[in-house]
């Protein structure tokens, strides 16, 4: 089997390397990664210019090559590079994020980008995160995307994509694993000026998650809340099928 390996923290993140050590035992891994950090990149692809390719020296991967693009770049082109060499993808993984990717944050990730990319180009995927910027604790990631692998290869298709999130916890102080749908995540959100020299003013982008009461941990970010972590299988069609019928009433043709 043919894993590759992408993520939006760049190839030099410890998260990328756990997973790449961890994936390593149970198939042939190969590394396509942006050059430098691209948190929060969506699902933007480059098109004003061209995008340089590298190979690099990497641990456990049999080939790896950053790129100066996007995440989904790395996807999408690097699938292209290791075809033109006879290496056929059969899944994708992205990750280990170091930051959660739960609720709508997944429509700013560029993590669960590269896996969606990973999806669009015709493969399974599966997005890892553990739930800190600031992450030491891989180990239950590691050992869920493994297991991810073992139990879902053969039972998904590449229109799905396994959304995997883990606090950052040593895996014995993590309470389980909750099978969640998307939540809402919504910030106590700043924007901290900034001036510049020239006169003009810039701003800074932060904020505090909010905490929620009373809501189910069926809800990934609850789960991740309770001190759980969580996998969400996504789609990548966005339709909303319970409207079709309602709209065609609106006849905005007339």
């Amino acid at each position: 089997m043919n894993i590759l390996v992408a993520n939006d923290d760049g190839i030099q993140a410890r998260g990328m390397r756990e997973l790449v050590n961890a994936l390593s035992d149970k198939a042939d891994v190969y590394v396509c990664a942006p050059d430098s950090q691209r948190s929060a990149s969506g699902h933007g692809i480059t098109v004003s210019k061209p995008v340089i390719a590298e190979e690099v020296p990497y641990e456990n991967a049999i080939l790896a090559i950053k790129f100066s693009g996007t995440p989904a770049d790395c996807v999408k082109l690097g699938m292209k590079i290791l075809q033109d060499r006879g290496v056929e993808i059969d899944m994708v993984y992205s990750g280990i994020n170091h930051g959660g990717n739960l609720g709508t944050d997944t429509l700013y990730s560029g993590t669960v980008s590269a896996a969606i990319e990973g999806s669009i180009c015709g493969v399974p995927s599966v997005a890892v995160s553990v739930n800190s910027h600031e992450a030491t604790h891989f180990e239950y990631a590691c050992e869920l995307a493994v297991k991810a692998l073992e139990k879902s290869w053969g039972k998904i298709g590449p229109d799905t994509v396994l959304n995997i999130n883990t606090p950052d916890l040593p895996a014995d102080m993590i309470k389980g694993l909750k099978y969640t749908t998307l939540g809402r995540r919504e910030y106590k959100e700043f924007f901290t000026p900034a001036p510049l020299e020239d006169g003009r003013t810039a701003y800074r982008y932060t904020g505090d998650p909010v905490i929620y009461e009373g809501l189910p941990d069926t809800i990934d970010v609850i789960a991740m809340q309770e001190g759980y972590a969580s996998v969400t299988p996504l789609h990548r069609d966005l339709t909303d099928y319970k409207l079709i019928e309602e709209i065609k009433k609106w006849r905005i043709d007339e």
